[in-house]
């Protein structure tokens, strides 16, 4: 019986299925050890550069090309950009959110505070709002028990996970979009008029 386990038939197989195996040629090792040592090079550079000079002009050229979402927001011809990208998309509650929040920190009358807590309340945060934003269960009861005494940071917390969902998903596709590149490219020549 022992001998059936090493049968030609079976020595055939494995030997097919290792010739699928893709082997590491020659040329292969040698690039890859000069790879190794070329990246181990740019570290050295990179470390040598950073006690030297602490400013990187690589992170000051890539914030120069595409800007942040903090910049975006602040610029208004980029916001109305990226309040259309939103609106394509189906997603411009965020926006509208995030400047609604803005709005409620900026008031300074507690009768005002009430009522716009309120309507932040039932237009963005409410189970099955018109504008409902995508937050959690939790976030969502913390703004309810807060709308009792509103504060001006009862939406902080709603307001960042929007904004980081805005940050990670939406910002990096609308940096993209036609609609992102053509206020770029009327912004460059608007100066030469």
């Amino acid at each position: 019986m022992p001998k059936l386990l090493f049968s030609k038939i079976r020595f055939y197989e494995i030997k097919d299925i290792m010739q699928n195996v893709k082997r590491p040629k020659r040329i292969d090792i040698v690039l890859n050890r000069y790879r190794r040592k070329k990246d181990i090079e740019c570290i050295m550079v990179h470390k040598i550069n950073d006690e030297t000079c602490p400013a990187k002009f690589s992170w000051q050229a890539d914030h120069k090309i595409h800007p942040t979402l903090e910049k975006l927001l602040r610029d208004k011809i980029y916001l109305e950009a990226f309040h259309s990208f939103l609106q394509s998309e189906f997603s411009e509650e965020n926006i509208e959110f995030w400047l609604a929040c803005e709005d409620y920190r900026a008031t300074a009358s507690l009768d005002d505070l009430c009522w716009k807590a309120k309507e932040i309340y039932e237009q963005f945060i409410q189970p099955a709002a018109c504008r409902e934003i995508n937050v959690d269960h939790h976030i969502r009861e913390k703004i309810k028990k807060s709308l009792e005494k509103p504060s001006l940071s009862c939406f902080n917390e709603a307001q960042k996970h929007v904004y980081l969902l805005m940050e990670r998903d939406s910002c990096p596709r609308f940096l993209h979009s036609d609609a992102y590149l053509s206020v770029k490219h009327k912004s460059r020549s608007l100066w030469y008029i």
